[in-house]
């Protein structure tokens, strides 16, 4: 797991911190924070769930992938960003390339460009034994936080 130390001042460093919850949506998936490189706009996350996820096949339903991509891609771009600003995706595009059936997903996302209203994104997941879930490219739009 990342030490806070290594995050900038701004929402993220206060949900690895405890001085925000953690979002629903996160806790949901499993979410955890492993690593992030501010400099280089990279992060590595865990998601600790899977099984309740299953469709009827029993393999993970593909939103939930589509899901935890976008918290990790958006969580690389989120690192990267002051305190009151946010980056709500605007547009989210997923290649899954197999399935998956246990936890941990990992996930890894890089900032490809930050512009001054926009930022592209891209990443990938991982199952347990190294080979890819699922891939994707995002587009987000900067803007100042609703919340604090």
């Amino acid at each position: 797991m990342i030490t806070p130390e290594k995050l900038p001042p701004g929402l993220l460093r206060d949900v690895v911190e405890g001085r925000h919850p953690t979002p629903p949506c996160a806790r949901l998936l499993g979410w955890e924070l492993l690593d992030a490189d501010i400099e280089a706009g990279t992060i590595a996350t865990r998601f600790n769930e899977a099984e309740a996820f299953y469709n009827p096949a029993g393999i993970v339903q593909g939103g939930f992938l589509a899901a935890m991509l976008d918290d990790t891609l958006g969580q690389a771009l989120m690192a990267t960003l002051e305190p009151g600003w946010f980056a709500p995706t605007i547009e989210l595009k997923i290649s899954y390339i197999r399935s998956a059936r246990t936890a941990p997903i990992y996930g890894f996302g890089r900032v490809v460009h930050r512009g001054s209203t926009i930022a592209f994104l891209d990443g990938h997941l991982e199952g347990t034994d190294g080979k890819l879930i699922a891939t994707a490219t995002a587009t987000a739009k900067l803007t100042r936080s609703a919340t604090p």
